[in-house]
């Protein structure tokens, strides 16, 4: 099993209540249950108020890299990416579990 984990940044300037930012958050949340290869999802904003902290977290669990890279081109996740690209800076790390 392989957890994916990525950070999102929001752009300076942008906030929370900026529209696009809520629509990425809400496309986000679906993404579990629209990416068939995601055995588990998660999603929320981070509480920490610290300088280096990143503001929004993805994370999910698939099987095998295979299950990863499938995952990674779905048309659902690309439209999130979209979305989140317009808005925000990110890090990922793919671990094995």
């Amino acid at each position: 099993m392989i957890r994916h984990v990525v950070l999102f940044k929001l752009k300076p300037g942008i906030t929370w209540d900026d529209p696009r930012v809520l629509e990425a958050e809400r496309v986000a949340e679906k993404v579990g249950s629209e990416v068939p290869e995601l055995h588990e999802w998660r999603v929320g904003r981070n509480i920490s108020t610290r300088p280096i902290a990143y503001d929004f977290l993805a994370m999910g669990l698939v099987e095998d890299e295979a299950a990863l890279e499938r995952y990674l081109v779905n048309e659902f996740h690309q439209s999130a990416i979209k979305l989140w690209r317009e808005v925000s800076d990110w890090v990922i790390a793919d671990v094995d579990e």
